[in-house]
């Protein structure tokens, strides 16, 4: 046994270096094989474990945290805090990241890779503990995961395979939004959709179309109509939609803007809900039970969906070994007033 591999005299503990050099591998390999935060191949991660039993290795709480990036605060990337979702969002996972003695760091970004990445980086220089995103591409998952910070997707996924995430039910709320329509003798449908390229707007179109093909219809077109996430440009889509020949008689939007942007179009239209035309929108948000009459929606509890992150994402930091999982949350249909059945 060379000296690297006895155990330390009296008075000296067993270092991770003293580990690394009995085990012929580095310092960073050695933390990843005992850890399991970050890839050792399984000879390398057994040699490593064999020596630390050897050497009396016991990790120090405080190095682990200074060393591992694992601090007692939490990253939370969130797109666009005016939007009432996100904010609620990150309300639910401030007060659970508190409850379980963590500190929340907040960012609040445009919807740019770039800038995506660079809040990554200023979260890996903070050495938090894990972060949670709601992302617009797989960079920034990418990025953390190869500095060993554990990540928990929310809202949409980009990298099942990598990490955890937190949904909800985009396609069985959209479908029910959508049976709710056809129940009421709706066929003119349209469907005011931000994007298809993520798996939130990808699933409430499949959820759309699910419901239409069961009652053997054919998914039009021209009713489908992409907006992006802005009210403004959901509002002029609306107008076209209105002043075509044969309008829409119900029309599903799939997120709390693009119902605004329907409802003022409805309104400069002239037209009353849901006497001319009926309005259900995926995402509840303040505005809709202040107005009359109040809109039916599919309600995201997002303040649920926020703790559910952080409880994911300590369950991960306890144990990063165990299966990958997506936690899917219900989206139940709320029928208020703007939805009623077609006039003949």
């Amino acid at each position: 046994m060379t000296p690297a591999q006895e155990r330390p005299g009296p008075g000296r503990r067993a270092t991770i270096r003293d580990v690394a050099e009995a085990a012929g591998v580095s310092q960073s390999t050695a933390s990843r094989a005992l850890t399991g935060r970050g890839y050792a191949a399984e000879p390398v991660r057994r040699r490593v474990q064999d020596a630390a039993e050897r050497l009396g290795y016991v990790p120090d709480a405080m190095a682990r945290h200074l060393k591992q990036r694992v601090s007692r605060s939490v990253g939370v990337l969130v797109h666009d805090l005016r939007n009432s979702f996100y904010a609620d969002l990150a309300a639910g996972a401030g007060q659970a990241a508190r409850d379980r003695g963590y500190t929340l760091t907040l960012t609040d970004l445009g919807r740019g890779q770039t800038e995506e990445v660079a809040a990554a980086e200023a979260f890996v220089a903070m050495r938090v503990a894990g972060v949670i995103a709601t992302p617009v591409s797989g960079a920034v998952v990418d990025y953390l995961d190869r500095h060993g910070v554990p990540v928990v997707e929310v809202d949409r996924q980009f990298a099942p395979a990598v990490c955890d995430a937190v949904v909800v039910d985009n396609h069985g709320g959209a479908r029910a939004a959508t049976d709710h329509l056809l129940d009421l003798g709706h066929r003119r449908i349209a469907l005011l959709i931000d994007e298809t390229d993520w798996t939130t707007g990808r699933e409430r179109h499949r959820g759309f179309c699910t419901a239409l093909e069961a009652r053997g219809l054919s998914v039009a077109d021209d009713l489908v109509v992409a907006t992006g996430w802005d009210v403004t440009a959901a509002q002029t889509a609306t107008e076209r939609l209105l002043a075509a020949d044969q309008r829409p008689t119900a029309i599903f939007a799939a997120n709390n803007l693009l119902a605004e942007g329907a409802w003022r179009a409805a309104s400069d239209a002239g037209l009353t809900i849901p006497q001319d035309l009926s309005l259900v929108s995926f995402d509840d948000a303040p505005w809709m039970t202040m107005v009359r009459p109040e809109v039916t929606a599919v309600v995201q509890d997002a303040v649920a969906v926020g703790a559910a992150a952080v409880d994911r994402l300590l369950t991960r930091l306890d144990d990063g070994s165990a299966d990958l999982q997506t936690v899917v949350l219900p989206a139940p249909l709320v029928v208020r007033g703007s939805t009623g059945a077609l006039r003949r």
